[in-house]
């Protein structure tokens, strides 16, 4: 079945709450012109269909002929951003500043110099007091601008002021934005290629680190700074698999948007990130019991109606929410009881389908293939791992693309699977050859998963012991136990020696988590 039509208009007019629309009809209708009727028409059309139909829209709307429903659509589309501008504008403090340097903008031109410096002043306090250091600037080359045409005062010294302001300003956010961009480029790192799995990689990524690293007065760092200071701490940290370090930054990360209580709510995408990094460290680190303090936090917080007020921070609460509660079962060894919410994640997943990146899909794959493999159901495991195998763009989460493949492997083995597993481990091999991805850990499992047909039944107990005893040296290892955060490869050989289930071993090692 194809897929229905994409059109930008329809989706965001599907996107609109009752409470928007009912604005929305408000706002056009204020003029009463047939112009405006003709939106409302378009809009009602639309909003009445389930997919979109040029045809359909055209024949519920006889007034507006098809050469012109490109036209109309356009500017329906600026209409109803105009009205959520509107709508929303007292929820969001950036966009009251912008539209007080507009207002200013204003009188600049009508010549009211005097109005529009009082009105940049007041906005420019506000600015300051929100840390919004770039509207800050924004409005200080203004001021400079008016003063520099229109005397007001002693230009000596209004000069200095701005001059100083300017400066500390400018100084402010060249930090900032070195910081932020710093945390941008680990996080790419981190998407294309995973942690660190070598030597090379750790003095590549390092190096890349203080080179990027601006000098800091650390005793004096404005929010932003500190914010974006422990995002690239983290990542970098990450990569390189120093979870203490990671975990001790993330903290940090939290606690500074606790103390600073407006900026919460200020910025709620970046407090909710926070508490993802804070519980992904967690995990790392298998902190079980601080770990669900904080997973409870993350549930009180998704009620939270002044951090959860829109449909961006509702999938972002939503993605890390799930990810963390998968991790939990998979703590407990709770394999079986997981699954139980896979059609639940599901359906959130198609229902935010338009608004979920592909790396966080297939993070979520891979999670639920190994909640099915764990619980002893590897055809499903294998369904699930074959969405990632099969997935367009193999550049996006090499990691994720490369164990996948590994575990897809080993739940073909588990289920009988083995008439093409030669094949499949000559091609996994390759691929993984191709993605310069090559550990001890993997070569270890391709040479045992070769051999098991010329294994004989009582000799196949040994067998698995002899690779437990290899990968078990190999996990002490720092960038040998890389495929380990990806696959607990032991447990299930540990399963396979006392024959057990997989669930129940990792149960037993819950016992001992802190």
């Amino acid at each position: 079945m194809a897929n229905p039509k994409q059109d930008s208009l329809f989706e965001l007019i599907k996107s609109l709450t009752k409470s928007e629309k009912r604005h929305f009809r408000m706002f056009v209708n204020r003029s009463g012109n047939s112009e405006d009727v003709k939106f409302v028409k378009l809009f009602d059309a639309m909003d009445s269909i389930k997919h979109y139909d040029d045809k359909l829209i055209l024949d519920k709307v006889k007034s507006i002929k098809k050469e012109q429903l490109s036209n109309q659509k356009a500017n329906l589309y600026k209409q109803i951003l105009a009205s959520l501008k509107q709508f929303h504008i007292g929820h969001h403090v950036d966009m009251q500043l912008r539209e007080s340097l507009d207002h200013a903008k204003l009188l600049y031109n009508k010549g009211f110099y005097k109005q529009a410096l009082k009105l940049l002043d007041k906005a420019k306090n506000q600015a300051k007091d929100t840390r919004h250091h770039a509207l800050v600037l924004e409005i200080l080359e203004f001021e400079k601008m008016i003063e520099s045409q229109y005397i007001t005062r002693s230009i000596e010294t209004r000069a200095e002021q701005l001059t100083n302001e300017v400066n500390e300003t400018s100084d402010l956010l060249v930090s900032t934005h070195q910081l932020s961009n710093l945390t941008l480029n680990l996080y790419s790192l981190f998407l294309q290629k995973g942690y660190a799995k070598n030597e090379e990689d750790f003095i590549y990524v390092t190096a890349y680190f203080k080179a990027n690293f601006p000098t800091l007065d650390t005793a004096n760092l404005s929010f932003y700074e500190q914010m974006y200071f422990h995002q690239c701490q983290i990542w970098y940290n990450n990569i390189i698999q120093n979870f203490p370090n990671s975990y001790k930054h993330a903290k940090a990360l939290v606690d500074l948007f606790k103390q600073n209580q407006d900026m919460a709510t200020k910025q709620p995408v970046l407090f909710i990130k926070s508490y993802s990094n804070l519980l992904s460290a967690l995990f790392q680190l298998q902190y079980y019991s601080v770990f669900c303090e904080v997973l409870n936090e993350v549930e009180e917080l998704s009620k939270n109606k002044d951090i959860v007020k829109d449909l961006n921070t509702e999938v972002l609460i939503f993605k890390f929410l799930w990810v963390s509660k998968i991790n939990k079962a998979f703590m407990e060894g709770n394999f079986e009881e997981g699954t139980h919410m896979v059609p639940k994640l599901l359906k959130k997943l198609t229902e935010y389908e338009e608004k979920i990146d592909p790396e966080r899909v297939l993070l979520f794959y891979y999670k639920i293939a190994t909640l099915y493999f764990g619980s002893g159901n590897n055809r499903k495991a294998i369904f699930y791992l074959n969405k990632i195998i099969y997935f367009k763009d193999i550049g996006l989460r090499e990691d994720i693309h490369c164990f996948a493949r590994i575990l897809n492997l080993i739940a073909h083995f588990e289920d009988g699977q083995d008439f093409h597993l030669e094949y499949q481990i000559k091609s996994t091999f390759h691929f993984i050859g191709k993605m310069n991805d090559q550990q001890a850990v993997q070569k270890e499992i391709f040479n045992f998963l070769r051999k098991t047909g010329k294994i004989k039944p009582d000799e196949l107990k040994q067998e698995f012991q002899l690779l437990y005893n290899r990968l078990e040296a190999l996990n002490s290892n720092l960038y040998e136990r890389r495929p380990f955060l990806y696959l607990d490869i032991l447990s299930w050989l540990k399963s396979k020696i006392e024959n057990r289930p997989v669930q129940e071993v990792v149960q037993e090692k819950f016992k001992t988590l802190k």
